[in-house]
């Protein structure tokens, strides 16, 4: 493998879901290693075209207008090299084939998993955290959540005219896998009466109070922010072990909002409808706050290469943008910060 001071050749892959602000890093990445006339490489749909060959330049053109996009151009994928038989030849292969020098992983806990593993393998690379949950160690935020709460606070804006109007109980879940970040921030952004988030389990009875409690203080209408991850407290656990299976699977949760608001409405006797924002979180147009961020991690990255930094992450730590070991991104999830629950807690009722 060549040193940092003869680096020309650079690829760049996108895996796991897809997040606002994937382009801005792209952007960044090919801008930058401009500067030191250094070919950038589009590695399609995450490792699977590590592993199938499947990369090509990128050039000034082809990032041109891509700033605004949602997704990613060049595609993404949940592949990983080394399920079951890892794929180290076929990266040795393609790596030698297409003249490699490192690359730059983007990707959340899955992804960069997967990256250490590589790296240690001998193959130079740096990862950048992207997540809308914003929930991986090392970075005080990731990409994508912010407008993923921007998305979310909107939904609620909107939906607190029809609560107020029909006199309804609005159950919103949001995404979170395991963390209750975008529930929180979106929560109090939204004005939301009621959040609920995976590190503090709730209880119905509790919920039902704080609805009827407002109901005799004149707010017939209540909005309550649900992650998708979010558990009933095990003293006052409703769920059956079919919906249990089904709302927390692994791969791919949703689910607890439809099932809160039937008991809502079953113990208060108030019509209570559920909207679950699903997908509609990390697609579209990324906002300024994320634009920018992605831009300074796409640009730190290709210092990092330069400064021979592998094995670490480009993060932000308060307004710094630093380098931390891969290991430690991945060392668990990020949970919630208690301070900013509290902030949420002090308008729930």
């Amino acid at each position: 493998m060549n040193s940092p001071s003869e680096i020309r050749t650079i690829g760049v892959l996108t895996g796991g879901g897809d997040a606002p602000g994937l382009n801005a890093v792209l952007r960044a990445v090919v801008r930058r290693a401009m500067h030191d006339r250094i070919r950038v490489l589009g590695i399609h749909h995450g490792w699977r075209g590590l592993i199938e060959g499947k990369i090509e330049p990128l050039t000034r053109y082809s990032i041109s207008g891509i700033l605004p996009r949602g997704g990613t151009i060049i595609g993404t994928s949940r592949i990983n090299p080394l399920e079951k038989d890892p794929k180290f030849e076929r990266i040795r292969h393609n790596w030698e084939k297409f003249g490699l020098d490192a690359i730059i992983v983007v990707g959340g806990e899955g992804t960069l998993s997967a990256s250490l593993d590589v790296w240690r393998n001998g193959f130079p690379l740096v990862g950048v955290p992207k997540t809308i949950d914003n929930d991986l160690r090392g970075t005080d935020y990731t990409f994508g959540f912010d407008t993923a709460v921007s998305i979310a606070a909107e939904a609620l804006d909107r939906l607190h005219s029809t609560a107020e109007s029909h006199d309804r109980v609005m159950v919103v879940e949001v995404m979170g896998r395991h963390a209750g970040w975008i529930a929180a921030a979106a929560g109090i952004a939204g004005g939301a009466d009621i959040v609920l988030v995976p590190e503090h389990p709730f209880r119905l009875s509790k919920i039902c109070e704080i609805i009827n409690q407002r109901k005799k203080m004149g707010r017939f209408f209540s909005i309550i922010v649900v992650a998708e991850d979010a558990h009933p407290h095990s003293d006052e656990w409703f769920l059956t072990e079919e919906e249990e299976k089904t709302v927390y699977q692994h791969t791919r949760m949703g689910g607890i909002g439809e099932i809160l608001g039937r008991k809502i409405e079953e113990k208060t006797g108030i019509a209570t409808r559920v909207s679950i924002l699903g997908y509609i979180q990390r697609g579209g147009t990324p906002t300024a706050f994320d634009r920018i961020l992605a831009t300074r991690l796409g640009i730190k990255a290709v210092d990092m290469i330069l400064d021979g930094e592998f094995g670490k992450m480009a993060a932000i730590r308060g307004t710094k943008m630093v380098s931390v070991p891969l290991a430690e991104a991945i060392s668990g999830v990020k949970p919630l910060d208690e301070e900013l629950y509290r902030a949420a807690q002090v308008f729930f009722g």
